[in-house]
């Protein structure tokens, strides 16, 4: 079961080359260049910035889309490791693979425990880059038989992964809206995004752990400074976040799959209601937070963000089969969302600045989209098209 003090929990490849085109079309709703609430205050301080992530890399020269890796099953969430080489999880096979700039894939371990089915399994993963160098350890979601967990697996002198130790367990899992993103803020702490599990109700119960954005300690406990007393809640409200990024100024940005109306962009603040299952989409009632742009889910169904090279979202669709960039000003606000690779390498999951400074895409088209020779594959995007 859970642990969330003071809280009941719910139980519950080869190196190839292409091109693609750009598509700038976007067909969404715009509820407002900023977030509008009236939520309850929080007493919790935003995270600091005073930490923040490692510079981006000098960006490395590319004329069109390439290729990294390819021959992946089902892969769900990439990340870079400090010496440049990027984890990839796979979702259903339950591998971690490491891939390099020039294509190499390579098996560091296969994570014991996983019980993949429908979208569930081998889930998110995080490095605490900071502490890599003497603390090696891989942080990784992913569902069992009975729930959704995180667990901590050590990392040994050779890249290879050891046996996993669950730091938090009891969230509730189902076939769908599993949630599943898992990074380190800029304050140091592990955000944990999870789904409501087909459960409504768990979104708006704060003593579930489901249907929420979590902010923990590299042990599993709630972070100090949290809203909500011996909790591991950051934010409520939720049905399904796959995506969370901070940009340069220490904002927190999710991407939520709403159900049938309105897929959300939303800016994070600490105890906030982001209002599911009361509403869905920008409604402006009292005491919930409006997303800053939204999209209808044939259009979008977005998983990971990143914030890229320029400061803007990106947002990798699955549904809408593209990449949309939203920029952000300097008050948060957002320009006009811009569409690219439109239907160019089908359903895209997750989206990073790559280890060479350039955006990079993530494809799922091995599950539920419509494969290609090569797929899934892992995609370096040029400057030109991407900014």
């Amino acid at each position: 079961m859970a642990v969330l003090a003071g809280c009941t929990p719910t139980p519950e490849a080869t190196l190839n080359t292409s091109s693609a085109a750009t598509s700038s079309s976007s067909t969404l709703s715009s509820p407002g260049s900023a977030p509008s609430s009236t939520a309850p205050a929080s007493t919790a301080a935003t995270p600091s910035t005073t930490a923040s992530a490692p510079a981006t890399p000098a960006r490395a020269t590319l004329t069109a889309p390439t290729d990294t890796a390819t021959g992946l099953a089902v892969p769900w969430s990439a990340i870079v490791l400090p010496d440049g080489t990027v984890l990839v999880s796979e979702r259903d096979s339950a591998m971690v693979k490491r891939v390099t700039t020039d294509g190499r894939t390579t098996t560091v371990g296969t994570v014991s425990g996983v019980a993949p089915s429908g979208e569930g399994g081998l889930l998110g993963l995080a490095v605490d880059r900071r502490s890599y160098g003497s603390s090696p350890f891989l942080y990784a979601y992913f569902s069992t038989q009975s729930d959704n967990r995180v667990v901590r697996i050590p990392v040994d002198a050779q890249g290879r992964l050891g046996a996993p130790t669950a730091i938090l367990t009891g969230i509730p899992r189902a076939a769908n809206h599993n949630g599943g993103r898992v990074a380190f803020g800029p304050d140091g702490y592990l955000y944990v995004t999870t789904g409501d599990a087909t459960t409504q109700p768990n979104a708006q119960n704060l003593a579930s752990l489901g249907g929420k954005i979590l902010r923990i300690t590299t042990d599993g406990k709630p972070a100090p400074g949290n809203p909500f007393p011996g909790s591991a809640v950051w934010s409520y409200g939720h049905r399904n976040v796959q995506g969370i990024a901070w940009d340069a100024s220490g904002r927190m940005w999710a991407s939520e799959f709403g159900q049938n109306t309105w897929d959300e962009l939303n800016i994070i603040t600490p105890g906030s209601n982001y209002g599911w299952p009361t509403v869905e989409g920008a409604e402006a009632r009292s005491g919930l937070v409006d997303p800053v742009r939204q999209w209808r889910p044939d259009d979008s169904s977005p998983s990971g963000i990143a914030i890229g090279p320029d400061g803007s979202v990106l947002l990798a669709a699955l549904k809408g089969e593209s990449l949309w960039k939203v920029s952000v000003n300097a008050d948060g606000s957002t320009g006009e969302p811009r569409r690219l690779l439109r239907g160019d390498y089908g359903r895209l999951r997750d989206v990073l600045t790559g280890p060479d400074g350039n955006v990079w895409v993530v494809t799922n088209n091995t599950s539920r989209g419509t494969p290609k020779a090569g797929d899934d594959r892992i995609v370096r995007l040029p400057q030109s098209l991407t900014g």
